[in-house]
C-alpha cells in the first residue's frame, strides 16, 4: 500500500478509519494466542477492556500539573505506594510512575548523578559499577548523563560475583546497579551481598526489578523459592518495577521508587526563570497522559491480591513446564537459575544452530527473542502462554531436528545476520551498522518496505561473502581459544 504523505484534505468517517487501523494489525504477533513470549503481558479480554475504558476516563487529562488534575496525583501515588508496600519499602518510600523501565532507569542515574554532585563536587568523571547483564537502558542513560559504566563478568549461572564488582569500585563510582532478574537469563543478581558492599561503600544501590518487581512477590507469597532482592535489604536505596509488565497495567507505566525523599528530590526539575512561568518536572516527560496513571490504578484494583497471586501461579508453572520440556530435547540447555518467569536456552549441538531454529519458529507464527553471548531464544513465561505451551515444544522439537538435517539454515535469513553480527569483534562496526538499518527504517518511504525482507542490514562488504566471513571469525574465536588455553 502506498505510504501516506499528506494529511487528507477531508475528514474520513470514523469507523471506516478504525476498519481500515484494525486490518494493519493483521500481520502482527499474535498475544492473545500467547504466541507471544515477550513484550506483551495479556490477562484477558476482560481485563484488556476495563483497562480501556479506565484509560478513557482520563484520556485528555495531563498529570504535569497536579494541581489542576488532583485526580491524577491521588492514583499515581496510591500506584506508588501500592507498590512501595509490595517491595517492602518502608513507611519513607516515595517515588513516582515513568512511561516504562527506560525512563524509570534514566532518571535513577539522572538521580544519583545529581544527587552526588552536590555531596562528592570533586568527582568529574563519575561512573556506575553493575553486572555485564545489566539492562541496557543503564547504556543509554550513561551516554545521556555522561556517566560511564563499570561492568563486572557474570558467571555461568548468570549471576555477577561480588568480588568482581568490588574490584571496580573507585573513587569516582556514584551508584552500584543489580538486576532482580536480568532480563537475558532470568537470574537475580546477590543482592544481600551487594547490599552490603554498598553500604560498606557508602554508595547507594538501585536495583533494576523492572521485570520482576510485579511477579516475584507474588510467587514468593505462593511458595515458590525467590531471593531476597527489595528494600528488605538495608543497602537498596532505589529501585524501578514496571506495572505493565505482570501488573497487567496499559503501556507505558513504570513505577521508580527511593527509600526517602532525600534521594528523590534529586530527580525533580525546576525552571523558575521562564517567561512563561515556573516550569517544575517530576519526570523526564513534560506531558503525562493521564489515561497510563488511571488505567495502573484500575489493574491494581481488578486484580487484587488474589488476581496477582493466580496469575504468578499460573506464569511460574508455564515457566516450569517449558523448561522442563526444553531440558527433554537433545541439542538444547536451559541458561540462567529459575528465580523468575524467564527461560532462556543456546544450543549445547554444534549442528544446531539456535538462530536457525529461531528462524523456523518465526515462520510457525512464534515471536522469538534473540539473544547473542551466547546465541539464545528467550522466552518471559506468561498465564497466557498456558494453552499453547505443549504445540511450542512440538514445534521446536521438530525445528531443532529439521535444523540439524538442514545445517546450511545457519547460513540462511535472519540466522546469518544473527550470526554475523554475534560474531563480529568491532561491536562499533555492528553498532553503525544497526544505526543504518535505523535510518532505512525512519526514513522517507520506509512504510512502503518490508524491512525484514531486506539484506541490506549486512555492511556492504559482508553481501555476498557471508561464507567467507564466518569462516574467518571462525578462526579467530578458534585462535582465541588456544590462547586461552596456552595452546599456542
Amino acid at each position: 500500500m502506498h505510504q501516506r504523505t499528506r494529511i487528507p484534505t477531508s475528514g474520513r468517517v470514523h469507523q471506516e478509519l478504525l476498519d481500515e487501523m484494525a486490518g494493519f494489525a493483521d500481520g502482527d504477533a499474535d498475544f492473545r494466542g500467547g504466541r507471544t513470549w515477550s513484550m506483551v503481558y495479556y490477562a484477558g479480554d476482560s481485563h484488556s477492556e476495563l483497562l480501556k475504558k479506565a484509560h478513557n476516563l482520563y484520556f485528555s487529562t495531563n498529570g504535569l500539573n497536579p494541581m489542576a488534575f488532583r485526580s491524577l496525583k491521588r492514583m499515581e501515588s496510591e500506584v506508588v505506594q501500592m507498590t512501595a508496600g509490595l517491595l517492602n519499602g518502608p513507611s519513607s518510600t516515595v517515588g513516582a510512575m515513568t512511561s516504562g523501565g527506560t525512563e524509570s532507569l534514566l532518571l535513577a542515574v539522572k538521580t544519583w548523578r545529581d544527587r552526588a554532585r552536590t555531596r562528592w563536587p570533586w568527582i568529574r568523571r563519575p561512573n556506575i559499577v553493575c553486572p555485564a547483564t545489566i539492562h541496557p537502558a543503564f547504556d543509554k542513560a550513561a551516554h545521556y548523563f555522561g556517566v560511564t559504566l563499570r561492568k563486572a563478568p557474570v558467571g555461568e549461572d548468570g549471576a555477577v560475583r561480588v568480588e568482581d564488582l568490588k574490584r571496580l569500585i573507585n573513587r569516582n563510582t556514584i551508584l552500584i546497579a543489580a538486576s532482580a532478574p536480568q532480563y537475558v537469563s532470568g537470574t537475580v543478581d546477590p543482592i544481600p551481598q551487594i547490599g552490603q558492599l554498598a553500604l560498606s561503600k557508602g554508595i547507594p544501590l538501585h536495583v533494576d526489578a523492572c521485570f520482576g518487581g510485579f511477579i516475584q512477590p507474588w510467587l514468593e507469597r505462593a511458595g515458590v523459592e525467590m531471593p531476597v532482592f527489595d528494600f528488605r535489604v538495608p543497602g537498596v536505596m532505589s529501585m524501578s518495577a514496571d506495572a505493565h509488565k505482570y501488573g497487567f497495567a496499559a503501556k507505558g507505566a513504570s513505577v521508580l521508587l527511593y527509600r526517602d525523599m532525600g534521594a528523590m528530590r534529586h530527580q525533580f526539575f525546576v525552571c523558575a526563570d521562564w517567561a512563561g512561568g515556573i516550569y517544575a518536572s517530576p519526570t523526564i516527560a513534560g506531558t503525562r497522559p493521564g489515561g497510563c496513571i488511571s488505567a495502573a490504578w484500575a489493574a491494581m484494583m481488578a486484580m487484587g491480591e488474589d488476581g496477582y497471586l493466580e496469575m504468578a501461579r499460573r506464569a511460574h508453572d508455564v515457566a516450569e513446564r517449558l523448561r522442563d520440556g526444553i531440558e527433554a530435547i537433545d541439542g538444547l540447555k536451559i541458561l540462567g537459575q529459575p528465580h523468575s518467569t524467564i527461560v532462556t536456552y543456546a544450543s549445547d549441538d554444534p549442528d544446531v544452530d539456535v538462530y536457525a531454529v529461531a528462524d523456523w519458529l518465526h515462520e510457525r507464527g512464534w515471536a522469538t527473542d534473540r539473544q547473542q553471548s551466547p546465541p539464545s531464544i528467550h522466552c518471559s513465561a506468561n498465564a497466557a502462554n498456558a494453552p499453547v505451551v505443549d504445540e511450542y515444544l512440538s514445534d521446536l522439537r521438530e525445528a531443532v531436528a529439521h535444523v540439524r538435517a538442514h545445517p546450511a539454515l545457519a547460513r540462511e535469513g535472519e540466522a546469518a545476520m544473527y550470526g554475523l553480527m554475534a560474531k563480529i569483534p568491532l561491536r562499533g562496526l555492528v553498532g553503525n551498522t544497526v544505526r543504518q538499518v535505523m535510518a532505512e527504517m525512519y526514513s522517507p518511504g520506509a512504510g512502503e518496505v518490508d524491512l525484514s525482507e531486506q539484506d541490506d542490514a549486512l555492511p556492504p562488504w559482508i553481501r555476498g561473502h557471508e561464507d567467507k566471513v564466518h569462516a574467518a571469525l571462525d578462526k579467530v574465536a578458534s585462535v582465541r581459544k588456544r590462547l586461552r588455553r596456552g595452546t599456542v
